[in-house]
């Protein structure tokens, strides 16, 4: 909680100086929006861990933080230019990766630090009602380096009532192969050998067309259409096979999945206290697994300037063809791929929690450029015994 407090008193600080800054320069036209400052903690237990075959403890816990600075001007032409930059910091700990090479006291993929930088542009035009942007990313962890760019664009009607929105990314990551100790010198019908480079490409199409239907009522239509290819599984999580005793393999899948989810949105408002906020999308694959998500957020205003909103999710999915539990996979079956990776299995799972929400133009809790702040907590509960909790802290400075 120190380095948080320390942390919202260094924002503070900066948009004071760059506000003094801005205002003591007459012909300066690029200006602090607002500053979002995010933590959370995340903490699940489980015990299936895909590092041992599907068995083992899924202990994780992740301390997250991220800056968010949004930056905008004004051009001659009345057009808006948003520039952001954003930087996350994640630390966790992970009793399970902890069991790649449990011969040592410790392994380096038991606790890392993952960092994300990236850099936003938008360029909204009031005339025409467009809007033109991109934006570049990295993140990198002990074994994971990934670097994304991505372009959109959206159009919306004269009147604003509809919009159609297109932002098409890519991701081009590198896996430092790692496999389980047992592996690393011995011949196996792995592709990849200990300490290869192997990539793992994303290619993303998102679509959204948003209706205001009336007063009340708000749909969207969304889609996110996406293409993997490279090294999909992961090597250091293991596979045992119930005839060949206990000699494990390194996970193999296939080296592309096509993704396809399909989501529809709709937002109704019940007076002034009340919005109803609902949403299901359908997913389905190349790897034959199909899901379906349910979500309702009930936000209600206690005041004019606080809130509340309990929110559920509801989640079920079809195990991927290649997914067997522990010692399930037989050699005989003369498989080319296998996973026992629950995160692939058939299951459900339930999501609860609250959203509480204060908002103030004047300043929150004795500082003045605070003007939001939001607390979320969320429970999670998997059909394979997985739970995790999740609280979130979000400060945002204008």
């Amino acid at each position: 909680m120190k380095k948080i407090v320390i942390t919202v008193a260094a924002l503070v600080m900066c948009l004071n100086v760059a506000k003094a800054q801005s205002d003591s320069t007459s012909n300066r036209k690029l200006k602090i929006d607002e500053v979002n400052f995010i933590t959370s903690y995340y903490h699940q237990d489980g015990n299936n861990s895909a590092v041992t075959g599907g068995i083992g403890s899924e202990k994780l816990d992740d301390f997250g933080n991220s800056i968010d600075l949004q930056l905008s001007r004004f051009d001659k032409k009345n057009n808006k230019h948003t520039f952001g930059v954003e930087l996350g910091i994640d630390v966790y700990s992970s009793a399970s990766s902890d069991k790649i090479d449990p011969t040592t006291i410790s392994s380096a993929s038991s606790k890392d630090v993952r960092i994300s930088p990236s850099l936003n542009y938008l360029k909204e035009n009031a005339k025409n009602n467009t809007a033109l942007g991109g934006g570049v990313s990295f993140s990198q962890e002990f074994d994971y380096t990934s670097i994304g760019a991505n372009v959109l664009f959206a159009k919306a009607t004269k009147d604003k009532n509809r919009e159609f929105s297109a932002k098409a990314s890519v991701f081009l990551d590198t896996w430092s192969v790692i496999l389980p100790v047992e592996l690393r010198n011995i011949e196996t019908n792995f592709k990849y050998k200990q300490g290869d480079n192997a990539p793992r490409n994303s290619y993303n199409l998102a679509l959204g067309l948003s209706q205001v239907v009336n007063q009340r009522l708000q749909v969207s239509i969304l889609t996110d259409i996406g293409y993997q290819t490279g090294l999909l599984g992961t090597a250091y999580q293991r596979v045992y096979f119930g005839d060949n005793g206990n000699n494990a393999y390194s996970e193999k899948l296939p080296d592309n999945r096509f993704k396809l989810p399909v989501g529809f949105r709709a937002n109704y408002f019940l007076g002034d206290k009340f919005i109803l906020r609902s949403f299901y999308r359908f997913y389905t694959d190349s790897w034959n697994l199909t899901a379906h998500t349910a979500e309702l957020e009930i936000p209600y205003k206690i005041t004019p300037f606080v809130s509340v909103a309990p929110f559920y999710r509801f989640y079920s999915q079809s195990g991927v063809d290649y997914f067997k539990p522990y010692k399930e996979h037989l050699l005989s079956d003369n498989s080319e791929f296998y996973t026992s990776d629950y995160d692939l299995s058939k299951f459900t799972s339930h999501l609860f929690g609250l959203n509480f929400r204060m908002v103030s133009a004047n300043g929150l809790m004795g500082v003045k450029k605070l003007n939001v702040v939001e607390l979320r907590y969320s429970y999670y509960n998997r059909s394979t015994d997985l739970t995790s909790h999740l609280i979130t802290l979000a400060l945002k400075f204008k």
